[in-house]
Order: structure tokens, then sequence, then C-alpha cells
């Protein structure tokens, strides 16, 4: 009786560095790979021991990144911790036409973009359960100088008072529980009555009157007291 739209939902998931949005967006992949997408963004950062290009980001040089802009090819880009990270716009596009499901990894600033390009995407901020857990997980990733850590921290830091802006906050103590919460989010936006294309009835007005007037009558040849048990 409810027709949907076809087209797939765009989620922007974000959080402080140490905040845990990767480890939530993996499980969510692996829950459903079929009709999610992760766009992997380009960057001009260097490439860590840990990252394997294509995968968890598209590295370029500054130069070439600069020369991507001109081109219009992305959806939004921004500088973060003096790196450049943009998302690409034609792949994104015709992922949700095809009905799928498009997940984007990005920062603050960057989320703040697509917001005013997208203002119907669902933003969900990923909270770390406290400063001094989110402290422990930048230093246990070893990927960064302890200057850098310093950086990414007081960014960090800042970027917990933009949660206002987004329309969900989860809080990732224990992985499993964040990613149900996170998969909950994302199954009650599909009902959301903006996303109903068409109302229909799939029975013609005169069969049910027929079937009520029918009903009304059974009803009215029976007593109440013979219909209880």
């Amino acid at each position: 009786m409810i027709k949907q739209k076809k087209t797939g939902q765009l989620i922007v998931i974000s959080s402080p560095s140490g905040g845990g949005k990767g480890s939530i967006i993996n499980g969510l992949l692996k829950n459903d790979n079929q009709t999610r997408w992760l766009s992997v963004s380009t960057t001009s950062r260097e490439i860590r021991k840990n990252d394997i290009p294509g995968i968890t980001y598209n590295f370029v040089t500054e130069e070439e990144f600069l020369q991507k802009i001109k081109e219009g090819y992305f959806l939004e880009y921004t500088n973060y911790v003096g790196n450049y990270y943009g998302t690409p716009k034609k792949l994104i596009k015709e992922k949700l036409e095809q009905g799928i499901d498009v997940i984007l990894e990005i920062e603050i600033e960057g989320a703040s973009n697509i917001k005013k390009l997208v203002p119907e995407a669902i933003f969900i901020f990923i909270m770390p359960p406290s400063l001094k857990v989110m402290a422990e997980r930048l230093k246990k990733r070893n990927t960064d100088k302890i200057e850098k850590i310093i950086e990414r921290f007081h960014t960090a830091y800042k970027e917990i008072n933009e949660v206002t802006k987004y329309n969900y906050v989860v809080v990732n103590d224990v992985l499993e529980d964040a990613i149900e919460k996170v998969e909950a989010i994302i199954k009650a936006e599909k009902c959301r009555v903006d996303r109903i294309e068409e109302v229909f009835l799939d029975t013609k007005e005169e069969e049910i009157h027929e079937l009520l007037m029918k009903e009304t009558k059974e009803f009215k040849n029976n007593p109440i007291s013979t219909k209880i048990n």
C-alpha cells in the first residue's frame, strides 16, 4: 500500500580522531555489502603503513588534488590537519540512483559542507566514551608522531562541540552495541514519511465497501458475548 522512493540514502558518519567511526562502518558493511557502499575519499596526506590505496583512501599529491578541485571532481573537500580530503561526486550520484545507500566517512567540516548541499542526508556523529579513551586510541594507532597525535587530540576536543549539527549521536564504548544503534538509525530513516513516493490501495473502493457491509451484518447477527471466549 506504500511505495517508497527507490533512491539510496546518503549516510554521513563523522567522529573526532579516535572515535572509532572506521570500525563501525566496517561492521555496517559486514552486515550488508549488497545495498551499502562506502565512498572512498581522496586525500593528499602521506600513505601510512596500514593504508591500502583505493580502499582506505585514493592517494594523490597536493598538486593533483588542487587540479581535481578545478575540474569540479569533488562534491565537497576540506583541509584537515594540513592535508586535503575530498568526496568524489559522480560515482556517489550513480550509486544513489541505483538504490544503494552511500556511506561517507568524513570529517566534521566536510560533513558541514555536505549538509549545505544535501540537507536530507543522514548525519551521524560517533562519540568516544571519554577523552581519556580517545587519547589512548590515538596512541595505539602508532601511525603518527607525538606532535601529530597532540594536534589531532586538540582538534578532536574542539570537534566534539559540533555534535549538535548532526541528526544523531552514538557513543562508541562497546563496538557491537554502537554498530547495532547505527543499524537501527538507518532502518528507522527508511520509514520516514518523506521517503514515501505514493500511497495506494490494491483493492477497489467498491470491494472494500461490500466487505465492510458484510462484516457489519455478521457483527449485528452475532451478539458480542458470542465472540468472546
